[in-house]
């Protein structure tokens, strides 16, 4: 059930990680479009605003639990890529700990702050009641966040991509039957959208931890093995920690950029909603190379075999490029029919800002995977800091782009947002990939050394 990343050509290893992944990204994404998709076709504009409007806290929060998990599946996977099952089991053991610990620490003081914080983003009046009702059902379900990613990061770790993709399969058809049922027939309104996505997600989880537990022998925990560890947990902390405040830190600068957009009225929120759910969709394939790259990293730096990592970041990097050229085109010439998907036809304005939005966007898409491929291969090989460095780049570009882009040149402002965001990361990644590289040469001639 495992695949050793050591050995064999790093694209055919890539590709048969990332594959699997692709299809569970595409279809995480394509439950959360179609909730998207029903409720602006069942609900109106206003209600899909409504979820707009949420998208960038959304992202804080519900980002910072996904990116603790990957990073508490970098031990796991050096671990695992040593050979060391039974260290491997003990970081196993505290990450049910601490995940546990902030589950608990983060619901609390989400869904307690949830409507003041959407009264600092400036959340239109006409829509902030319908906000509301959405992210507080999302973040109580933030325990179920973190139960299915940091299971299925540790079926990443082991090499498995494809068992997750099948319990988020089986989680996306719910999570659409839910949808329609809460929506319509029980008229739950933007919340039973919410509600059926955190059902659907803790579904998925229920079965990543039920096939850890019956298929993986070695992760069996024994009796010794569950106890806490301080120095494992300071690992543990110290790769989880910096990955998720990587995700909050370029949230902020989304919030910032959400916040100006609102103030440009509830169709520009709605466009940018739509906008921003087809453009999740496309950057799939980037998501799935980025989270190959942190297993394929992690793992050879465990065997310390760091020749094979820029053999398979250049492998990386060249499917990367292939897809950025046929995003931009799907993007122009399916721009508007996808875009007609969440909206009434009569609202033309609305679907050109939305094609207009997905073009721009695709067109830096190539700047796009070098962030995730990169940013991601350097968190696998041990060194999460830069993750939030990268994030600190992203967010001050998009939070120019709020407060002075915006300003002057409305929705035209919020399209470049992004992209200046990926140009800025990648600016600071590429030369701190170099370094990485540097020193983790170093580390193993000076081990060499030693061992003599």
């Amino acid at each position: 059930m495992t695949k050793n990343m050591t050995m064999g050509s790093p694209m055919k290893l890539i590709l048969g990680f990332s594959i699997p992944l692709l299809f569970g990204f595409l279809f995480q994404q394509f439950y959360s479009l179609v909730d998207t998709l029903i409720v602006g076709r069942f609900l109106g504009k206003e209600n899909l605003a409504a979820v707009g409007a949420t998208s960038s806290i959304n992202f804080l929060i519900i980002g910072f639990c996904m990116g603790v998990c990957s990073g508490f599946s970098i031990p796991i996977s050096h671990k695992f890529g040593a050979g060391d099952h039974s260290g491997m089991r003990r970081y196993v053991a505290n990450c049910v700990w601490l995940a546990f610990a902030f589950a608990v620490t983060l619901t609390v003081l989400t869904t307690c702050l949830c409507r003041q914080i959407l009264t600092w983003m400036r959340t239109p009046e006409n829509i902030i009641d319908g906000s509301y009702s959405y992210i507080w059902m999302i973040f109580l379900g933030i325990p179920v966040t973190f139960l299915y990613n940091m299971t299925s990061g540790v079926i990443r770790a082991l090499g498995d991509s494809r068992t997750p993709v099948i319990f988020l399969v089986m989680s996306s058809f719910l999570n659409i039957g839910l949808d329609l049922f809460f929506i319509l027939n029980l008229k739950m309104g933007v919340q039973g959208a919410a509600l059926a996505t955190v059902i659907a997600q803790g579904g998925s989880g229920i079965c990543c931890l039920l096939f850890m537990i019956k298929k993986f022998e070695i992760l069996h925990i024994q009796k010794g093995e569950w106890s806490l560890d301080g120095h494992m947990m300071r690992v543990l902390c110290g790769m989880g920690v910096p990955m998720g405040l990587q995700y909050s830190i370029t949230a902020i600068g989304s919030v910032i950029l959400q916040s100006a957009t609102n103030t440009l009225g509830s169709d520009a929120v709605a466009a940018v909603t739509a906008s921003g759910k087809i453009g999740g969709f496309l950057a799939c394939p980037f998501d799935a190379m980025g989270s190959t790259m942190a297993t394929y990293g992690g793992q050879n730096v465990g065997a310390g075999k760091l020749d094979r990592i820029g053999q398979g970041l250049k492998s990386c990097i060249l499917l990367g490029a292939g897809y950025s050229v046929i995003a931009l085109c799907v993007s122009t010439f399916l721009g508007r029919h996808l875009a007609a998907l969440f909206l009434e036809a009569s609202e033309t304005a609305i679907i050109d800002n939305v094609r207009m939005f997905m073009i721009v966007s695709t067109s830096f898409y190539f700047p796009l995977a070098l962030v995730n491929i990169i940013r991601f291969l350097i968190q696998g090989m041990g060194f999460p800091t830069f993750a939030i460095l990268a994030g600190v780049f992203e967010m001050v570009a998009r939070a120019l782009a709020g407060f002075v882009l915006v300003p002057i040149f409305g929705f035209t402002g919020v399209m470049f947002g992004s992209p200046t965001a990926w140009v800025m990361a990648d600016v600071f990644l590429i030369p701190a990939y170099f370094y990485v590289r540097k020193k983790l040469a170093a580390r193993n001639e000076n081990a060499a050394i030693n061992q003599k």
